[in-house]
């Protein structure tokens, strides 16, 4: 199978397979430059979702979503960054292992943006939720700055992620097991 079919928020995609280890597959949903389902997915995604003051994402896949959410909805929204740029000053750090990337990671944030998050209603939001390694770094970095999580949601749940009961997501996305 080069391909998995599936429809999200009413718009059909044919993801493309890739080989993580000899043991196993995933089916790659990326959202940059689709915008039309990176729209869709975030209306209905909002229409689920509990009121909020601030939507959080991390760098980068779950950036167009975060965007698209703020956009459509509470107008605000806050990206965790992987690296500290020269304009983040002391900085709230905590470290992700995800599926999808080699290495240990950070996540940053800079101290207007934790100060910002002090108290706010967040909406955590990213693209897919497998193992959890992402989402549970972003509350760690929610909960160091004071942030209330009100919700965390995803466009699609990866594996055994869809029978999380503290998630909201449009679809469930299967792992291929070799």
């Amino acid at each position: 199978m080069d391909t998995y079919h599936i429809n999200i928020a009413g718009v059909d995609r044919d993801l493309k397979m890739y080989s993580v280890n000899e043991h196993l597959d995933i089916a790659a949903f990326i959202m940059f430059g689709d915008v039309e389902v990176t729209e869709k997915a975030a209306s209905a995604l909002l229409k689920l979702c509990p009121e909020h003051d601030v939507v959080v994402s991390a760098e980068a896949k779950g950036i167009p979503l975060g965007y698209e959410m703020a956009r459509q909805g509470c107008r605000e929204y806050v990206i965790a960054r992987k690296s500290i740029k020269v304009y983040m000053r002391n900085c709230t750090e905590v470290t992700v292992n995800s599926i999808t990337t080699e290495k240990e990671q950070k996540l940053y944030l800079g101290d207007d943006e934790a100060e910002y998050l002090k108290g706010k209603r967040v909406l955590i939001v990213d693209d897919v939720i497998s193992t959890g390694e992402s989402l549970a770094a972003l509350e760690k970095l929610m909960e160091k700055c004071g942030a209330d999580i009100v919700g965390k949601a995803c466009v699609l749940a990866e594996g055994e992620a869809k029978d999380r009961d503290d998630i909201i997501y449009l679809e469930p996305l299967p792992l291929f097991y070799k």
